[in-house]
């Protein structure tokens, strides 16, 4: 059982780090600013929604993948650990992908924009790459590659709390902004990204470790 809280606790931060919901809110904010309350609730639920079939996708299949093409765990931390530490050490000098931050749909003068077009958004970008990217796949998937059910089970729960969280974030994404500004958002972001860079470098470590590549 505490080695089954450990994987908990170590999902959980991981998630949380990697999607972190408070700066994300800031993106959400910013594709969502022209919309009606009714339509950022959509979009809100249907980026969320659409993240967790993508996560469950490779959290469910990757052994099967693994299996396929004869990956192995320690081949997946090497790769999950190079691109989650990557991921961080953007965040910690502040960089972000430009698909992270596309122009929000506007409507042109005496023209509606269509609802289905504007909830679009919580596919592309939001959804993917956004919270549902290469690095949250990777952390899926690393830390559920055994194929032992109570750990998947365990990964699925808590990819559902951070799911939560991401959604709450989103729909009340003004009220943070306005509460912590942009500095607070900067600081989480880079605190977020010292998690990540940490938990990449320990990944990395364990893969070559199990390799067996040191002998």
């Amino acid at each position: 059982m505490p080695e089954l809280t450990h994987h908990v606790l170590a999902v959980f931060i991981a998630f949380l780090a990697m999607m972190n919901p408070v700066a994300n809110a800031v993106i959400f904010l910013g594709l969502t600013a022209q919309m009606g309350v009714r339509t950022t609730r959509q979009v809100a639920w249907r980026s969320v929604r659409v993240a967790f079939l993508i996560v469950l996708v490779f959290i469910l299949f990757g052994p099967l993948v693994f299996s396929l093409f004869g990956i192995t765990l320690s081949a997946l931390r090497i790769a999950g650990g190079i691109l989650i530490t990557l991921v961080g050490f953007r965040m910690l000098h502040g960089e972000h992908s430009r698909i992270s931050h596309p122009k929000p749909i506007a409507a042109q003068a005496g023209e509606e924009v269509d609802t289905e077009d504007q909830t679009d958004v919580a596919i592309t970008p939001l959804a993917i790459p956004v919270l549902a990217g290469p690095g949250t796949i990777a952390t899926a998937m690393s830390y559920s590659p055994s194929g032992h059910w109570l750990y998947i089970g365990a990964t699925l729960a808590v990819f559902v709390v951070i799911c939560a969280i991401t959604f709450f974030s989103f729909i009340f994404a003004e009220r943070i902004l306005a509460r912590i500004g942009r500095d607070g958002i900067a600081v989480v972001t880079r605190l977020m990204g010292l998690i990540l860079a940490v938990i990449g470098v320990q990944m990395f470590l364990e893969g070559v470790k199990s390799s067996g590549v040191l002998g």
